[in-house]
């Protein structure tokens, strides 16, 4: 089994984008895909309880099929940071219960991709964060940059923190497709990255400008990469 942690620099940065596409691309390659969103907050109440749009896009594009609660078994209404809505629904979120859910329903499948919430430091309950989680899973992380102005501070302080986390740094995705107009001087500050993190730039993605023949071939390479 091969199996990744998507994080981001911050929230809405495209990490559903990439997961979703690695998953596609993957089913596509004739692969057992499977993707978890243990942890996610700004759900909906439908008649079938608590449901969350990223998460349903993942479990649209695996090609293994488990249950909603199983992909993200932990879900809030309120859009905002998961330890106070867990605190507001009295809950607490516990790690070894989603670590231990996802090596389960992982033995079904050839590719697992666990994508996390917010950023990497984004605290779950009261004393563990993103990190911990992605430390407990000890998959490679696959780190999503929304390229915009202070995404290089964000970066490489992530970049950073993943380190001390004594987890592997597969690469890192510069999304450049979340605002209107591009970002100004993006190819200089795409590189600024490159130069400083040792880890390899793995793409370059828009997520508003991404044609279907483009987003399938791009993620198609991606995958292949990924397995390199």
């Amino acid at each position: 089994m091969n199996a990744w942690f998507i994080t981001a620099i911050d929230t809405d940065a495209g990490k559903t984008f990439v997961t979703e596409g690695l998953l596609r691309a993957f089913a596509r390659a004739g692969y057992r895909s499977l993707g978890f969103k243990p942890v996610a907050s700004g759900c909906e109440l439908t008649g079938q309880g608590l449901r969350n749009e990223d998460a349903l896009r993942l479990m649209s594009a695996a090609s293994v099929k488990i249950a909603y609660e199983q992909v993200n078994p932990w879900a809030f209404e309120p859009a905002i940071a998961p330890h106070i809505a867990a605190e507001k629904a009295g809950k607490s979120i516990h790690l070894e219960q989603i670590v231990n859910n996802v090596r389960e329903n992982s033995i079904k499948s050839d590719i697992v991709l666990v994508e996390g919430v917010g950023g990497w430091q984004v605290p779950l309950n009261a004393d563990q964060t993103i990190a911990d989680l992605a430390q407990q899973l000890a998959y490679p992380v696959i780190l999503v940059v929304n390229m915009r102005l202070g995404c290089i501070n964000h970066a490489l302080l992530t970049v950073q923190s993943i380190s001390q986390s004594d987890v592997e740094l597969a690469g890192w995705v510069a999304n450049t497709g979340l605002n209107e107009q591009p970002m100004n001087c993006l190819q200089e500050n795409i590189e600024t990255l490159q130069q400083r993190i040792k880890a390899p730039l793995l793409a370059t993605l828009s997520t508003l400008k991404m044609s279907e023949p483009v987003y399938s071939e791009t993620f198609t390479l991606l995958a292949k990469q990924l397995l390199l």
